[in-house]
């Protein structure tokens, strides 16, 4: 059963980590979910907004829970 747990829980690391860099058009996003941006995520200006006062270059709406992701140039 460990061995199981193990093996759900390496999947998921892979998963996750997957999804922080992002390629586009040949260079490479590194994503980090805004620490700023408050309630759900329905406008990607917004969220840009936000995550440039973060320090970031911009960011997006993601996910089903509706939350923003600042993304910079790695």
């Amino acid at each position: 059963m460990d061995k199981a747990r193990f093996g759900l829980f390496f999947m998921l690391l892979i998963l996750l980590a997957s999804q922080m860099v992002v390629q586009t058009e040949g260079r490479r996003h590194c994503q980090s979910q805004s620490h700023r941006f408050k309630g759900l995520c329905f406008s990607h200006h917004n969220c840009a907004s936000v995550c440039t006062v973060e320090g970031f270059t911009g960011g997006k709406c993601r996910g089903f829970r509706k939350r923003c992701f600042c993304t910079k140039h790695c």
